[in-house]
């Protein structure tokens, strides 16, 4: 909804390349001014950039879509009062609990706002931005850098190709997204240091999922010379890559060491004391903090079995079920041990097609009866 309200107030003013002009007017401010998610640091992003706020909007839709798609074959399942929404995404605690489900939420809402200001500032749709402004920091040779390789760092110059084409400036994107999406976490508190966390590495997923494309050029076919340049992935590459961080994400707890603060007045240095997230093992306390790359969470999920909106918890009752699975979306494990009931339902579909020469296809209609199981 944030998005087409942008769309309406400032798509008047694109540009004859689709670009949004910088002009500011009534309309933007009154969105900006008027969305009730949104805080002062985050009102003046929006004010100053309301073209990269329809790139944002859309990359909180984008992320609710993917969380959904990770998690649906899950207890949790990412929707509902607790789930990620548009709103939730640029508001406070998507989830309130500080668990893994947290964790991957606000990854995965950081991840989705830096892909798609930095998709935008590709296609032209952002007055600040555009291609990579240093693409020729290195390259792959002849032969290795295809469409679809992972972006790593590339080996020097090499004899043979060039970097040319829109490279894709991810660093604005991720820039936006730490501005805009970091702004929420105004207590000093560990929750805070978590969704922090979190948010930085979502924002490095994407940076990390980058792909190099090539084009070859030659006489008849021949790949004399390349060029290459940065191309984002499939968003759901980078969901798939939280997920794995999600099944991995590290216990944390919140230590505090002391640091000098200001002198106070009789000119002595003040005493404060600077709040960081170490890794927990058990019950024990380790010193090291967690990789940057980590997803973290400060409290154990629930089991989401029953209704427990305090705890982000809507509950099994009415899920979709799969009767012979064993796994996570099985009966036993979505139901929580109290059964399931069984619908039977008439299916009709197209059967036995065939070709009739020329151009026809003709099917039957064919019936089958089918089962569906939901938690009781």
């Amino acid at each position: 909804m944030l998005g087409f309200i942008f769309r309406q107030s400032i798509g008047g003013h694109a540009g004859s390349h689709g670009s949004m002009s910088p002009v500011y007017d009534l309309g933007t401010e009154v969105v900006c001014s008027n969305s009730p998610w949104l805080l002062p640091k985050q009102r003046d992003l929006c004010r100053q950039l309301p073209d990269a706020m329809v790139a944002a909007a859309d990359g909180a839709r984008l992320a609710a879509t993917e969380c959904r798609r990770q998690f649906r074959h899950h207890r949790w399942n990412c929707t509902g009062t607790a789930a990620m929404s548009e709103a939730d995404a640029f508001g406070h605690h998507v989830v309130i609990v500080g668990s893994r489900e947290a964790a991957f939420t606000y990854a995965i809402a950081s991840a989705g706002v830096a892909y798609a200001v930095a998709a935008a500032c590709a296609r032209g749709n952002v007055s600040a931005c555009g291609c990579e402004p240093t693409s020729a920091v290195g390259a792959v040779p002849v032969g290795a850098g295809h469409r679809g390789s992972r972006f790593g760092t590339p080996p020097p110059m090499q004899h043979g190709w060039k970097w040319a084409g829109c490279s894709v400036d991810v660093g604005y994107g991720v820039r936006f997204a730490r501005k805009f999406l970091d702004a929420r976490e105004i207590e000093a508190d560990e929750r805070s240091l978590m969704n922090l966390h979190n948010n930085k590495a979502g924002r490095k997923a994407v940076k990390q999922n980058l792909i190099v494309e090539c084009k070859c050029h030659g006489v008849s076919g021949s790949c004399t010379m390349k060029t290459c340049w940065k191309s984002l992935p499939p968003f759901r590459q980078i969901g798939d890559n939280l997920m794995k961080k999600y099944y991995r994400a590290r216990a944390v707890s919140v230590r505090s060491t002391p640091q000098l603060g200001p002198r106070d007045t009789n000119s002595f240095p003040r005493k404060s004391r600077k709040m960081h997230l170490v890794l927990l093992k058990g019950r024990t306390v380790l010193k090291k903090p967690p990789k940057k790359s980590d997803l973290v969470y400060l409290q154990l999920s629930p089991n989401y079995c029953e209704r427990d909106l305090a705890a982000g918890s809507l509950g099994t009752f009415g899920r979709s079920c799969n009767r012979t699975s064993r796994g996570i979306d099985g009966c036993d494990m979505m139901c929580c041990g109290r059964g399931y009931n069984t619908h039977q339902y008439m299916k009709t579909f197209q059967c036995r097609c065939k070709f009739h020469w020329c151009c026809k296809v003709e099917c039957e209609t064919c019936n089958e009866r089918t089962e569906e199981y939901t938690c009781k």
